[in-house]
């Protein structure tokens, strides 16, 4: 391959931030819940990955920061993986890894309603507020 041809394949529109932006919104759309629904019980990352969606759903979060979120979510809602997710006790490291990389990337931007929002999608009792 040229490198003519390299530079005409990277100005692809499927390859421009806003059309890897929608593809990944669209995967997360499609098979998040879906995926919550069959793993949440067994992954210890779920009410952060249920929190990050919520901040992704937010009109107030900032592109990047959604992109971001984006990214690490359809990551875990693919079933290609680095590591596959049925192989136990390790199937979800991977996954973890790669959004506990982006929640840490953009954690000021997860705000309280988005996690208290994720407890209750999730079925989890309300965080009780520190004293003092």
């Amino acid at each position: 391959m040229s490198q003519q041809d390299i530079e005409t394949e990277l100005e692809s529109p499927a390859l421009s931030l806003p059309a890897v932006i929608a593809k990944n919104e669209k995967t997360v759309e499609e098979g998040f819940w879906r995926k919550m629904a069959r793993v949440a019980g067994k992954i210890p990352f779920a009410e952060d990955a249920a929190a990050a969606w919520f901040c992704t759903r937010d009109p107030a979060t900032p592109l990047r920061v959604k992109a971001t979120l984006l990214a690490a979510l359809a990551y875990f809602v693919l079933p290609t993986d680095i590591i596959p997710d049925f192989i136990a006790g390790f199937g979800f490291t991977d996954d973890a890894t790669v959004l506990m990389a982006a929640v840490g990337l953009v954690s000021s931007h997860l705000k309280p309603e988005h996690r208290a929002a994720a407890r209750k999608a999730l079925g989890l009792p309300p965080k009780e507020k520190a004293e003092g």
